[in-house]
């Protein structure tokens, strides 16, 4: 049985509890449970976990009194498994079942597959192909956390991590960038010489049930990772390498409103918008001649005040060497216009940007949705010219105004008011053929409501401040 006939029969299974009212996203985070003991028991792994708390005692219970049981099993798992890695996915366990019967019903369906037909090593193929399902699925709104595998797969081959690298994801979300980077480096490299020095992989994740899915990717990849449950732009990030080869992220959009802890002392310039503390958090934790790249909303290109503040620091301490201005409708959060920037830190504090080339694949290109899906052949192009050189220093042809790659130089940012929200010189003409669809437009206008209502919120503080000082 192929790959995606196992996943399309996996995700099938979810009719099962439409009618207990389970969502998708609920669905997904049950089957990580369900899918780690079968799996564990088709690879021979299951010494790990307690006795009497394993598959063949699961699918072996009466289906009347099933849940009970099954709740008491999580439970156990979650205390007495000896890997650390399984007592994290199956802490604070909570089941969505609200019937013996559904349970029972899709405990017998995941134990009905050909499992035998399966490579080991394609397991995590499967929990990643899941993923991609539920991330399809708009009322899921998961495609907020999931980054289209084709720009996930292209932003690792700008990147190129190797061997013996720290490749960090402060937003890691279910872990496709890490997924993505220790593929690239097995695909380049022998068994044995990925053995003798390994890439290590860390990252944070905020939300519970996205930190279970993401652990149970990277353990199903057998990749050496260290996921932490907590805020990357807090002191739960402390527990992240201080200095890493490469970090690439997609941090959540919008803004930070209703947070009251504070960040860590490496974002100096705090702000309402996520984004740019991420991207701060992000050029401070690289390495000298560490390469990173980060998808941002268009407004991070030109944001005065803080953000104006926030980009000439990024390009005095790294040098900025490409932007990637990607199409509309490829994310289902906001909806918003997005872009990549890749950059690589800087020897030195200052003057490291000396020029930043812009490829524009927004303009005079469709807007991509579930029908119109992204492909790696979307970005075909943008990697030819990019070059090989994952710092940005191939040989590059400017093409122009009315071209879709072109170089700006550091003098000409300036004159700009050091704003990067550059393309094609047609696009505002185009811009009327690519409006977002109208639920992603009103999304937006959500957004941005809560971003104002934030800052007014922060300004009130300290005016407040202010007010009993005096």
């Amino acid at each position: 049985m192929s790959i995606s006939n196992v996943v399309q029969k996996i995700w099938g299974m979810c009719n099962v509890l439409r009618g207990d009212g389970i969502g998708y996203n609920e669905y997904m985070s049950e089957l990580t449970y369900l899918l780690f003991l079968k799996i564990a028991k088709e690879t021979g792994t299951e010494v790990d976990l307690p006795e009497g708390r394993r598959w063949d005692n699961l699918i072996s219970l009466p289906q009347s009194g099933i849940l009970s049981n099954y709740k008491i099993m999580l439970t156990h798992l979650g205390e007495e498994a000896t890997d650390d890695r399984v007592r994290e996915i199956y802490r604070f366990p909570t089941t969505v079942f609200n019937h013996d019967e559904s349970l029972k019903a899709v405990i017998d369906r995941i134990n009905k597959l050909d499992w035998h037909s399966i490579e080991h090593d394609a397991f995590g193929d499967i929990y990643e192909g899941l993923l991609g399902k539920n991330s399809q699925d708009s009322r899921a709104g998961a495609g907020q956390y999931f980054t289209p595998r084709a720009l996930v797969d292209t932003i690792i081959k700008v990147i190129q991590p190797q061997l013996g690298e720290i490749v960090q994801d402060p937003a890691i979300g279910t872990g496709g960038f890490v997924i993505s980077a220790d593929k690239y480096i097995r695909d380049h490299n022998s068994v044995k010489s990925y053995k003798s020095n390994p890439p290590r992989y860390e990252g944070c994740e905020i939300e519970k049930n996205t930190y279970r899915l993401c652990l149970m990717n990277a353990f199903l990849h057998k990749m050496d990772t260290n996921i932490i449950l907590g805020d990357g732009l807090t002191d739960d990030a402390n527990e992240l390498q201080d200095k890493v080869d490469v970090i690439v992220a997609n941090p959540p959009f919008g803004s930070k409103s209703g947070s009251v802890r504070k960040q860590k002392s490496s974002i100096r310039h705090p702000s309402s918008n996520k984004q740019l503390d991420f991207l701060q958090h992000i050029y401070n934790g690289l390495k000298t001649g560490g390469r990173a790249a980060v998808v941002l909303p268009d407004n991070v290109l030109f944001e005065d005040g803080i953000g104006k503040t926030i980009r000439q620091e990024l390009m005095d301490l790294c040098d900025l060497h490409t932007i990637l201005r990607l199409p509309t409708g490829i994310f289902y959060a906001a909806g918003v216009k997005a872009n990549v920037l890749f950059f690589t830190r800087g020897n030195s504090d200052k003057n490291n940007t000396k020029d930043v080339w812009v490829y524009d694949l927004r303009t005079k290109m469709p807007t991509f949705n579930k029908g119109n899906p992204l492909t790696e052949d979307t970005f075909t192009d943008f990697l030819n010219k990019f070059g090989d050189d994952s710092s940005g220093h191939s040989k590059r042809v400017d093409e122009g105004e009315k071209g879709r790659f072109c170089k700006f130089t550091r003098k000409e940012i300036a004159k700009r008011a050091d704003n990067l929200d550059v393309g094609l010189s047609d696009e505002s003409a185009n811009d009327s053929l690519n409006l977002p669809e109208p639920d992603f437009i009103a999304v937006q206008i959500m957004e941005n409501l809560r971003i104002a209502v934030s800052e007014i919120q922060e300004l009130q503080a300290i005016l407040s401040d202010i007010s009993e000082a005096i």
